[in-house]
């Protein structure tokens, strides 16, 4: 199969599709056996597991992309890459499992006392490892560039989390037999994908000695700072779940969890565009393929705003109707919070293809900074809102922090060399989404109408009852066609997709 980024794009962005109907079917099957507490409980162990993480493999596995992609001139160059960072995802995972271990006998970790809250830090540590060895042979596939190969065992280890982690919870595990299940599917995973990758490299590279010649200062410099960025970056999304927990019941950290999770459906194209990039882009830096570079970034920057928007204002239109039938009646907490998280969420949507061509780059001091500020951000307002606002403190906040990220990566791109908003195209855009807002709230509104009028149920004389029309049930079925058509006819007519360089292209082929 010839790799371009186009096929590598529909094989990425097939699991992230693949794995969110998975989540949007099994997820709310979870938080119905746990309950909000246990889904509270969870959502905290994740939001430790989250951080810790960042420390063991994101270095690793964005070194493992960035530098198996570029394919230098060196001999058994691959074999030497793939042997470094497995020996160092190894001793990483160690450690991260260690300190978790350490944690829980110092009180380190002590959030909620108890021996049953230990024993799922004492499952985390034996996660983590599995995680990493899973994390590793996933990321090589992709700095290989076997995204048909990579993408299809990721939609698998989701699912097996999900049939394990729902199969265990409903025996009556609770969050120990969800751990249990990112275990098994990680660990069955791993198997796979290293077979799958002894194809490609040496597996025996793990136990040789790396060259004399080989760059060592080069891959663990980036990986060092990989680890800084990446920590930063992953903060935006799990400061705000661990600042809950010291000032709201669990109860409530379970119906922010639940917002999040429904929002950051958002980022499935997103994270898509992001997965591909990054061993792209890293190859263009490698040529100095800048003016490249610029048109890409630029052109996925645009695509992805449109995109989430559309999808962010499909959202807020039906969460009111959609997440008490999604997630269960008692999650009506969910519905503000999603709503307020929506505008951050396209936010980071949109840095997404801007994060990738700079962290390929491998100027991670930049990357660094312009993180960082966004992090910063985000803690203070996080700790400002959530004492006075609760869980709808904490989706500002963290709104606010999503939507400053691509502003300072911008201002990083341009001190990078290259401008990925040259062609964002603002005023066309934003016209766009006003257009289709107040379309789809007029939809809406109609809809709501139509319940309270005569027409809302239906004599059926035969029958000798009445059926009532839903109005949920009609604006799932009408207004995301209707959206997307409606968003669809706008960026055309307003050029948002399409416009200067194609009307140019075509005034010079005519001679004008």
């Amino acid at each position: 199969m010839r790799r371009t980024l186009v096929t590598a794009f529909i094989s990425i962005a097939g699991a992230n599709i693949g794995y969110t109907m998975l989540a949007a079917i099994m997820t709310p099957i979870l938080v119905r056996i746990l309950g909000p507490e246990g889904y509270g409980t969870y959502a905290v162990v994740m939001a430790v597991f989250g951080p810790l993480m960042i420390l063991v493999s994101s270095g690793v596995d964005s070194g493992t992309r960035k530098y198996l992609a570029e394919d230098r001139d060196e001999e058994n160059w691959q074999d030497n890459v793939f042997g470094f960072f497995f020996r160092l995802a190894v001793i990483f995972a160690l450690m991260g499992s260690a300190l978790l271990l350490v944690s829980v006998q110092t009180g380190l970790i002590d959030i909620h006392p108890g021996e049953q809250y230990a024993f799922y830090f004492y499952l985390l540590a034996v996660v983590t490892i599995f995680a990493q060895f899973r994390e590793i042979s996933h990321r090589a596939l992709l700095g290989l560039k076997l995204e048909h190969i990579s993408e299809p065992l990721f939609v698998l280890q989701k699912a097996l989390f999900f049939v394990f982690a729902i199969s265990l919870a409903y025996l009556g595990y609770g969050v120990s037999g969800v751990l249990l299940g990112h275990i098994i599917a990680d660990a069955t995973i791993t198997v796979l994908g290293l077979i799958l990758l002894s194809r490609h490299v040496s597996l025996s590279a793990i136990f040789e000695r790396t060259p004399v010649e080989f760059p060592r200062k080069e891959l663990l410099s980036f990986n060092n700072l990989s680890i800084v960025y990446i920590f930063l970056l992953t903060s935006l999304y799990h400061v705000d779940v661990l600042m809950l927990e010291a000032f709201v019941e669990t109860e409530q950290v379970g119906y922010y969890k639940a917002a999040l999770v429904l929002a950051e459906f958002l980022w499935v194209a997103p994270k898509a565009v992001q997965s591909v990039m990054i061993q792209s882009a890293s190859e263009m830096w490698h040529n100095e393929q800048v003016e490249r570079i610029t048109t890409l970034a630029s052109k996925a920057t645009r695509y992805i705003l449109l995109l989430t928007v559309i999808m962010a204002l499909g959202i807020a239109v039906l969460s009111a109707e959609f997440v008490p039938r999604y997630y269960g009646s008692e999650f009506e907490g969910t519905i503000t919070p999603l709503i307020l998280l929506l505008p951050g969420t396209v936010g980071f949507a949109v840095a997404r293809p801007i994060l990738s061509v700079s962290h390929a780059r491998g100027d991670m001091r930049v990357m660094i900074f312009a993180t960082g500020a966004a992090a910063i951000m985000n803690v203070i307002l996080n700790a400002l809102l959530i004492p006075q606002f609760g869980i709808e403190g904490a989706a500002v906040a963290t709104s606010l922090g999503y939507i400053s990220l691509p502003l300072f990566h911008l201002v990083g791109a341009r001190k990078i060399g290259y401008n990925p908003m040259g062609d964002i195209r603002p005023v066309r855009i934003s016209i766009t989404t006003a257009g289709s807002g107040a379309a789809l709230l007029a939809l809406t509104i109609g809809i709501n109408a139509l319940i309270q009028s005569p027409l809302a149920t239906i004599s059926i004389p035969i029958v000798g009852t009445e059926l009532a029309i839903d109005a949920a049930a009609i604006g799932f079925i009408v207004i995301p066609p209707a959206g997307l058509f409606i968003f669809g006819t706008l960026t055309f007519l307003t050029g948002a997709i399409h416009g200067l360089k194609t009307r140019a292209r075509r005034q010079w082929r005519l001679g004008l």
